[in-house]
């Protein structure tokens, strides 16, 4: 075995996360579990994903179960939790495994179901099978980057990445492996600091011998992220607010909404309100999403009780948390009820 995966495999048997969707001791891991789990992670920090998925399994305790979800039902409880196109493949996968009678162990298999790509699919394939498969998230691509100091820029880097990733990873264990480089990575080898005393590699680290592993990855400049504009409506009566569902496809898809005027489609939203009347300003929310920034304004319908509405529903107001909206629009209303 190399020595780079002898040290990690050994200090990870002592130093492992203790994470709610790990099993130890030599116990078989539920493919269901890893699963989620690792489409959950994509792109959101462990500790935001904890609640969210002691939730979800335990509503919803097999990839049975969830398949014969409403889809509104998991996108609800999916609420907040971001990047939203995951939550709608999560239904289609579930529905799709359930199909074809389990999981598929291979890699390339896996990769072919909705929501799946090359890290998720490597990643369910080592852990939940011992398949040996090199997995590289965010963590194990920093850990790469410093332990053999790759000085090319990200992305271009990371074609050298992998293929030094696929000379250390082992034929057997290949899953504590990958935990164990997501663990050094989120632990000691972490993006503003890096421990190189606790390390169990550091004699072989070539990032440390240069004296300064912190530069490490290199990365391209950022470019500013472009502003957007919207509004949001907020239309109410006696003790409910009315809400839409957006369309099952583009952003924030199937999710229940205060009605927009259409910023997602266009650089500034410029649709019509829903109802005509007098609108009152009620103040400005901003969020970032990952290609765009957002400034929604959000606005209060102040004429009488609108009747021509269509395509939505009157939500209670005392249930509103249980309505699921994303957190842009969780904000909008938020800013709507505390100046009430």
């Amino acid at each position: 075995m190399d020595r780079v995966a002898a040290l990690l495999l050994d200090w990870y048997d002592g130093h492992a996360r203790s994470l709610p969707w790990r099993v130890r001791d030599g116990a078989r891991p539920d493919p269901y579990r890893v699963w989620l789990s690792e489409v959950m992670l994509q792109q959101t920090t462990t500790a935001a994903v904890a609640p969210y998925f002691a939730k979800f399994t335990e509503t919803w305790p097999t990839v049975e179960a969830l398949a014969a979800a409403p889809e509104e039902e998991v996108m609800a409880a999916w609420a907040g939790l971001g990047y939203y196109s995951r939550a709608r493949n999560l239904v289609k996968c579930a529905k799709q495994v359930v199909e074809m009678g389990g999981f598929p162990e291979a890699e390339a298999e896996l990769r072919e179901l909705p929501g799946l790509g090359d890290y998720t699919a490597a990643a369910i394939a080592a852990i939940a099978f011992g398949q040996r498969a090199v997995v590289i998230d965010a963590n194990v691509e920093r850990v790469v980057a410093r332990l053999f100091a790759i000085e090319d820029p990200l992305p271009g880097a990371r074609r050298l990445i992998r293929a030094h990733a696929d000379r250390i990873t082992p034929d057997e264990r290949a899953g504590d492996f990958a935990q164990a480089m997501m663990d050094l990575g989120a632990t000691i080898c972490t993006a503003r600091s890096a421990s190189c005393l606790l390390c169990p590699v550091q004699g072989l680290c070539e990032g440390r011998a240069s004296g300064d592993p912190l530069r490490l990855p290199v990365k391209a400049e950022k470019k500013a992220k472009p502003r957007r504009t919207g509004t949001a409506f907020w239309i109410a009566r006696e003790d409910a607010v009315w809400l839409v569902t957006r369309p099952g496809k583009g952003m924030l898809g199937g999710m229940r909404a205060l009605p927009d005027d259409d910023w997602s489609s266009k650089a500034d939203g410029h649709g019509e309100p829903p109802v005509k009347g007098a609108w009152k300003a009620a103040g400005v929310v901003r969020h970032s999403f990952t290609h765009f920034d957002l400034e929604l304004g959000v606005v209060v319908h102040a004429g009488d009780d609108p009747v021509a509405l269509e395509g939505g529903e009157w939500w209670p107001l005392e249930r509103l948390a249980d309505a699921g909206l994303p957190t842009l629009f969780a904000k909008a209303a938020e800013r709507v009820l505390a100046g009430r």
